[in-house]
C-alpha cells in the first residue's frame, strides 16, 4: 500500500518541478492552483490541502536523497493510467514561466526514466505544451 494518495502524488511531482530551480515563480503556483481546481483526477481533492502537501514535499526534498525519494513515492503512489497524467503536468509546470531551463529539462528526464514514460510518448506530451505556450 502506498504511503501518499495519487492526488497527493501529482501534487509533489508539480510541485517538484516548481522548485527546481530554487525558485517558485507566481506564474508556476498560479498553473499548480489551476491544474488542481479544474482536472478531473482532482475531482475528489480537498484544495485546502494543497499548501500542506506542497510544504512536506519540500520539506522531503530538503533532506539527503529527497528527490529520490519524493520520486519513490510518487512512483508507488500513481497508477499506470496516472504516470503519463503525472509527467504531462510536470511540462505544464515548467511551461509556465515560458522558457524551459536546463535543471528542468533534466528533471523531466529523471522523472521520465522513473516513471517509466516512453520516449515517444514524452516527446509528444512535450510537443503539445509547446503548441499551447506559444507566443507571437
Amino acid at each position: 500500500m502506498s504511503t501518499i494518495a495519487p492526488e497527493t502524488a501529482l501534487v509533489y511531482v508539480m510541485v517538484t518541478m516548481s522548485a527546481v530551480d530554487s525558485a517558485m515563480s507566481d506564474n508556476e503556483l498560479r498553473t499548480i492552483g489551476e491544474i488542481v481546481k479544474h482536472l478531473p483526477a482532482f475531482r475528489n481533492f480537498d484544495t485546502g490541502r494543497l499548501i500542506p502537501i506542497a510544504k512536506e514535499c519540500a520539506s522531503i526534498l530538503q533532506e539527503d536523497g529527497g528527490l529520490d525519494a519524493v520520486f519513490g513515492l510518487v512512483k508507488d503512489a500513481l497508477p499506470a493510467q496516472l504516470r503519463e497524467t503525472a509527467y504531462a503536468l510536470a511540462v505544464e509546470v515548467a511551461s509556465a514561466d515560458l522558457a524551459v531551463g536546463q535543471e528542468e529539462l533534466r528533471l523531466l528526464q529523471i522523472l521520465r526514466d522513473a516513471l517509466g514514460i516512453e520516449k515517444l510518448i514524452a516527446a509528444a506530451i512535450e510537443r503539445g505544451a509547446r503548441a499551447r505556450y506559444a507566443t507571437v
